[in-house]
């Protein structure tokens, strides 16, 4: 496999990022063959190295996210930090950053100023409400924007509020921080000229807010938290089976009549107005849902699984973690690989994007400063001094 026939080969990304979602976009970028340059504090480096030790004593967030990058530890209080940096941005294709409001423009390492001396290069600026407004400055964890945005308000149940057991606003923001790049490269190949982009987490979060918002905007109610269930469409939940529960999702009336028919061996219930259209199953959620409890119950999970896929009804089992990492949709599809560490050896899922015509790489977790001495020599710098200062800590 030639590393020329990758998406991004020869795209070089320079990064100042910590936590998630700077991460998560620069990781896609590396999947796809891009370098990527991982600027890090000496002695620290981006925290989430440190959010926990699952991994063979590894953080898992981490190991997540920084795959197939280099790692630079410098000190960006140091002119000596600043100056390398500087070098290596000036090379570069995309500079990209989720530093606090205020750090980049501290540094000289704002759009403006990069792109007023390399107009072809593209910058990404990601932050937790954006570059302006009346929240600009405030901390914006994904749990924050999670609630800022309204994502709270529709999960969960009636009863209690809950964030995603994910960081959704952090992988959004990283997503179309990717999906950025990626379009201004393309632009890029046509005009010669690169871009300032701005991703927040709180925009991102909102987008993904699309529908329960139009129901607010035009239909004038908030959408329900229905925990599993849908505020629109019955039967959709988790009902019990007898030896567990499954997932049924029946979002049109002939599939209604496949349900109760072609699996329940049911039926008179098709044509019950109670039933016989989505609108009065929804009226009826209680029954409805009753109904559909009491035919469950009567069946295994996998043999209801089994008809159920077999009828073209939509289900799912309801798998936590263990479940996922023997699911035999992703043995059969071979999507296992191993990607080596400071650790040893780990496991991880191939990228989501499949290209037939070559696999993306999945290169290694770099250690802390793993690739100064490297990069150093590729600039032709030694006896360089990245050392924090003391009593500071760098607010990148």
């Amino acid at each position: 496999m030639s590393a020329s026939t990758l998406p991004l080969a020869g795209v070089t990304v320079v990064a100042l990022e910590q936590a998630v979602a700077g991460p998560l976009a620069t990781r896609h970028l590396a999947d796809l063959g891009a370098r990527v340059i991982k600027i890090e504090r000496p002695g620290e480096g981006d925290f989430a190295r440190n959010y926990d030790h699952a991994v063979n004593g590894l953080a898992s967030h981490f190991v997540w996210l920084n795959r197939g990058k280099e790692s630079l530890a410098v000190d960006l209080k140091s002119p000596s930090g600043r100056r390398v940096v500087g070098e290596l941005i000036a090379r570069a294709d995309v500079f990209l950053h989720n530093t606090a409001p205020g750090v980049v423009e501290r540094l000289g390492l704002d759009g403006d100023t990069l792109r007023s001396a390399d107009p072809r290069l593209v910058v990404v600026n990601i932050s937790g409400y954006g570059s302006s407004g009346p929240r600009r400055d405030r901390k914006a964890y994904d749990m924050l924007i999670q609630a800022e945005s309204g994502m709270v308000s529709v999960t969960g149940t009636p009863e209690t509020p809950t964030k995603t057991g994910v960081p959704s606003a952090d992988i959004a923001a990283g997503l179309y921080a990717a999906m950025s790049v990626l379009g201004a490269l393309v632009r890029r190949g046509t005009t010669g000229d690169g871009a300032n982009i701005d991703v927040s987490l709180f925009d991102s979060a909102v987008e993904w807010m699309g529908h329960p918002l139009y129901m607010q905007l035009y239909g004038g109610r908030q959408i329900p938290r229905m925990g599993l269930s849908h505020a629109a469409i019955a039967p959709y939940d988790a009902y019990p089976t007898a030896d567990g529960q499954i997932l049924i999702g029946v979002q049109n009336d002939r599939g209604w009549r496949a349900l109760v028919t072609d699996v329940f061996d049911a039926p008179q219930h098709a044509d019950d107005p109670r039933f016989a259209t989505n609108v009065a199953r929804v009226a009826h959620r209680a029954d409805c849902d009753a109904l559909v409890s009491g035919y469950t119950r009567t069946w295994t999970t996998a043999d209801l699984d089994t008809q159920l896929a077999k009828v073209g009804i939509p289900a799912a089992q309801v798998n936590d973690t263990a479940d996922v990492l023997q699911h035999p949709q992703l043995a059969e599809r071979d999507r296992w690989r191993d990607v080596a560490t400071e650790a040893g050896h780990i496991r991880a899922i191939l990228p989501p994007m499949i290209f037939r015509d070559v696999e993306l790489p999945m290169g290694p977790v770099p250690a802390l400063g793993e690739h100064n001495d490297a990069i150093l020599a590729e600039l032709g710098l030694t006896g360089v001094d990245f050392q924090p200062h003391p009593k500071e800590r760098p607010d990148a």
